[in-house]
């Protein structure tokens, strides 16, 4: 050990960086996955819903799906690799508009169907054949 004073001195600031809040905003909440805002904030009390997961298709009427996609309840553009992935909810009262988009996405084997968050069998098959039971006629 030396007697000399050192040469430099740190500052006492212990980032570097600008000041980060403490807590997550609002925007950071909702684009978080819903498994792990589960696992973070605990279950919400939410209604049924059904989410349709598609990626950019080659159809023409994929802006449509877009535009019906944008109208739903909770929408959210999520990019993969190279790709862009749609994940759009729907509660049971949107049962119309959900078959709209189904109808216009559901053709792909690349479209999933989530029941409340959920991959469930026979989603496609049984699920959502009885959601269309609830559009009046």
């Amino acid at each position: 050990m030396t007697s000399d004073p050192p040469k430099y001195r740190p500052l006492e600031r212990f980032w570097p960086y600008a000041e980060l809040p403490e807590q997550p905003t609002a925007d950071e909440l909702a684009a978080l996955d819903p498994d792990l805002y589960e696992a973070l904030f605990g279950a919400q009390k939410r209604p049924f819903s059904i989410t349709l997961v598609f990626p950019v298709l080659d159809v023409p009427a994929f802006p449509a799906a877009l535009e019906i996609a944008r109208a739903s309840a909770e929408f959210r553009e999520t990019r993969l690799g190279d790709g862009l992935r749609y994940r759009a909810r729907f509660w049971s009262s949107d049962a119309s508009t959900l078959r709209d988009l189904f109808q216009i996405v559901g053709g792909s084997d690349a479209t999933e169907v989530l029941i409340d968050d959920r991959p469930v069998p026979y989603a496609r098959e049984l699920w959502l054949p009885l959601v269309w039971f609830l559009i009046p006629r």
